[in-house]
């Protein structure tokens, strides 16, 4: 699933961080969010965007009535297409960070991992009003010295248990498949909006995923009544 993780601690399954949150008294947050912890939850997520196509894809998602975790990139995507990043915000989407130029965080020092982390939080504030509180990291590399920087910044890890490999084709047909193949409950899909494959195979994956039976969400409702603990790396 994610190649050349170094040494881990403090990884969570959505489950369990649901389970050990409700053990401690907390509670659903309430309106429509939906509760995973009896429907059969997934969530969708998108990483290195914003870009070109990603307003259609946006189109999609307001259509199907689903909300997805974005994990956006800085350099050539928040500091371009910054009324798109409003327009995800404003259409309740969540926000995360996915670095400024996608450098493996575990071949940097602390001070080159907050020099990839931080504008990206900026521009998003800037943009929306709100910091992320979730990040991705590049091929989902991560360990314990990574870890520990995204502690002090205030960001829960991502990782994924579902791959299309998009960025290796543009077949929205294998795209599809590939997703529908591996998906779970409490699953997290990674997809990339940029690629030209991508955005056409979210319509048949939402409608397939719904027939399944599953409830499509976003990261912090898939771990919701848990709340993201920073540094902390969730993966199913």
């Amino acid at each position: 699933m994610t190649g050349g993780c170094a040494t881990l601690h403090g990884v969570k399954a959505p489950h369990d961080a649901r389970e050990a949150a409700e053990e401690s008294g907390a509670r659903q947050s309430g309106g429509d969010s939906p509760d995973c912890t009896v429907a059969k939850c997934v969530a969708l997520t998108f990483d290195g965007g914003p870009s070109e196509p990603t307003p259609k894809l946006l189109d999609i998602l307001k259509e199907k009535k689903v909300h997805a975790t974005f994990f956006l990139q800085g350099k050539g995507h928040t500091d371009t297409y910054p009324d798109t990043v409003l327009r995800m915000s404003r259409e309740g989407h969540e926000i995360a960070n996915h670095t400024w130029s996608h450098k493996v965080l575990t071949e940097l020092s602390a001070e080159e991992i907050e020099a990839e982390m931080k504008p990206v939080q900026d521009d998003v504030r800037r943009i929306t009003g709100r910091a992320p509180v979730l990040m991705r990291p590049p091929q989902g590399r991560t360990g314990d010295d990574v870890s520990a920087v995204m502690r002090k910044l205030g960001l829960a890890q991502v990782l994924w248990s579902v791959t299309a490999k998009d960025y290796a084709t543009t077949d929205t047909a294998l795209i599809t498949r590939r997703v529908l193949d591996q998906t779970r409950r409490d699953g997290i899909i990674l997809l990339h909006d940029r690629y030209k494959g991508t955005v056409p195979a979210v319509p048949g994956i939402i409608d397939s995923l719904r027939r399944r039976g599953y409830t499509i969400v976003t990261v912090s409702q898939l771990l919701s009544p848990a709340s993201p603990e920073p540094g902390t790396i969730y993966r199913p």
